[in-house]
């Protein structure tokens, strides 16, 4: 009986001890979140931030490349990024209705296939169900003056027009949504 107890008092301990390393450990990929409000519109993407820690981030995958040129990155890190519009709104010629919607992609050398799925708040390790694909489109990647450490969403309003940016390395896409 009193093995018992001690086994249990020692579970109990490893288990409190793994919450709180947990807890207190901040994540390799943290939590990120943009909002903006555009033409009366609220926009929100949620989504984790991973770092670049000295790795080839955009490239070939016999390179060890983290994303591949030409297949699927969830685009980003842990759960599906995501999405939220509060009312109907163009992701490049596509008409959407409002609500949230998973974004992931596709990059490539010279050219980067953005698709939206609705399957949002999905965990992302996976492929998404490409039957639940509402739109797609093509956006040609730009050299960014400076590098970045970590992956970062934005929205950028250009000739009265609002691009969602995704931005991480020496790497940017510019998608319009407006």
């Amino acid at each position: 009986m009193k093995l018992l107890k001690y086994l249990l008092l020692t579970l109990l301990l490893l288990f409190v001890g793994f919450a709180l390393y947990t807890y207190l450990t901040p994540p390799a990929s943290p939590p990120g979140e943009t909002i903006y409000t555009y033409n009366n519109k609220d926009y929100k993407v949620e989504y984790s931030r991973p770092y670049k820690k000295n790795r080839l981030i955009f490239g070939k995958k016999e390179d060890g490349a983290l994303v591949p040129f030409n297949e699927y990155w969830r685009t980003g890190a842990n759960f599906s990024t995501d999405l939220t519009v509060s009312d109907s709104f163009y992701f490049g010629e596509n008409l959407l209705n409002k609500g949230s919607y998973w974004i992931y992609t596709i990059p490539g050398k010279d050219s980067w296939e953005v698709f939206l799925n609705s399957e949002a708040g999905s965990f992302a390790f996976f492929e998404p169900n490409k039957s639940n694909d509402v739109a797609k489109l093509n956006v040609k990647p730009f050299v960014l003056d400076n590098q970045l450490e970590q992956f970062t969403i934005d929205f950028h309003e250009i000739d009265n027009k609002l691009n969602l940016r995704l931005l991480w390395d020496k790497t940017g896409i510019s998608i319009p949504i407006n």
